[in-house]
């Protein structure tokens, strides 16, 4: 393979690679059977049916009194015969021309066609008349009206969270069965980086890449394993990459993917593995790498800050939801509007810039660039809720022109 070859044939398209990545990876194919109370933010690695009827006993939806049917007309009065109350269900007899106080929630009993409304119930001394006549079925809940025993809940490859395990916990449900935590392998590569919180010395700076992927991984529910710095060496690089693939289900690096004298992580993954693209027709991002390690699958990132955390999040993302079992992921939706900013663009690479969105005045969404675009400019991140896509091969932008964007999901919002 050439790895260094810089012919405009080389740059795949964002679609094309990520067409590349889905159609080669698989799921992890171990599961484990986990307590409700530790399953949040994993992944259903079969679909759950519910053990019963939801709810599991026709019940009353409003305050208020059970009634037959041929009891109420518009002179009847009828005594009270009893009360149902939510978990104090009516065992008693239920003589016919009564009626029955039950409260929200109360079992409905079988003689029961209707519940009419404590707003349209009259007291009197003598019992209660009814200022409506009822229709039959009114204010009841049948058993299995929301769920029938035995249908399908959640799907294989539905994510755990704050909607779904509450379901659950209110179908009896303890124990639910997961995909294994995907086990992510990540490492910087370069003499220029320091650890978060050591002085910098000449010509070093923080490695803030492997900060912001470690982050976006643990959001993602995989199990990291953090090899930290490795510097350019070429042994060196090739220990952390061999231990990385004896560990991981994937291996994600940071730097050294570029054209460079002292890159040889792709001299090194020439030999370890079989590498699919290096380059992207996309900016920032060009040098990004995708391939398969001898047990892992391999992602590059660029070394920029602004282009390692674009790729993370426009491809290992969804690479991450394939591997991990996650087959309700989505692509970040996109739609037109205005912009109010004047953008900078040279056609030939499709161009994430950092913009916020917003409703102006009139209601109309908008959108500006949050300044200055260069990959090194990570600031524009906090600021942004949104990227602006602009096409392949299209130009610089005036103020006023039709754009797409793309607001962030949950792996980007602030």
């Amino acid at each position: 393979m050439d790895c260094c070859a810089t012919t405009s044939s080389d740059l795949l398209t964002l679609s094309q690679a990520l067409e590349k990545i889905l159609s080669q990876v698989g799921t992890v194919s171990q599961s484990e059977q986990i307590d409700l109370t530790q399953a949040a933010g994993r992944i259903t690695a079969r679909s759950v049916t519910s053990p019963l009827d939801v709810p599991p006993f026709a019940n009353s939806a409003m305050d208020g009194y059970a009634v037959r049917l041929k009891d109420v007309t518009e002179s009847a009065i009828l005594p009270v015969a009893g009360k149902a109350f939510a978990g104090q269900p009516f065992h008693g007899e239920w003589p016919t021309g009564t009626c029955l106080r039950i409260m929200t929630g109360a079992p409905a009993p079988a003689e029961a066609e209707a519940v009419i409304m404590q707003e349209q119930a009259e007291v009197l001394d003598n019992g209660i008349r009814f200022t409506h006549l009822p229709k039959a079925g009114q204010n009841i809940r049948l058993a299995g009206e929301d769920i029938i025993k035995g249908a399908e809940v959640l799907a294989a490859g539905s994510r755990l969270g704050a909607a779904q395990l509450p379901l659950l916990a209110s179908l009896g449900v303890s124990q639910v069965a997961v995909y294994r935590r995907l086990k992510v392998a990540l490492f910087s590569t370069g003499d220029e980086l320091q650890l978060i919180g050591q002085p910098l010395q000449d010509g070093q700076i923080y490695d803030t890449n492997r900060f912001a992927v470690r982050l976006m991984l643990q959001q993602l529910g995989c199990e990291v394993i953090d090899l930290g710095i490795i510097r350019d060496n070429e042994t060196a690089i090739r220990q952390a990459f061999d231990r990385a693939n004896s560990q991981a289900d994937l291996v994600i690096s940071s730097g050294g993917v570029s054209v460079g004298e002292a890159d040889y992580t792709k001299q090194i993954l020439d030999e370890l593995g079989q590498i699919s693209f290096w380059k992207l027709a996309i900016k920032p991002g060009k040098p990004f790498a995708f391939g398969k390690l001898s047990q892992a699958w391999f992602c590059g990132l660029p070394g920029n800050p602004v282009s390692a955390a674009l790729t993370f999040y426009q491809l290992v993302q969804p690479l991450i939801a394939k591997l991990s079992g996650y087959t309700q992921w989505q692509k970040p939706r996109q739609f037109r509007v205005k912009t109010t900013s004047k953008l900078k663009k040279t056609p030939g690479r499709l161009d994430f810039q950092r913009g916020i969105l917003s409703t102006n005045a009139q209601g109309e969404m908008e959108v500006c660039t949050t300044g200055h675009q260069g990959s090194h400019v990570f600031s524009s991140f906090s600021q942004a809720n949104c990227f602006i896509v602009l096409e392949q091969e299209r130009g610089s932008v005036a103020a006023g022109e039709w754009v797409t964007v793309e607001p962030f999901n949950s792996l980007l919002e602030s």
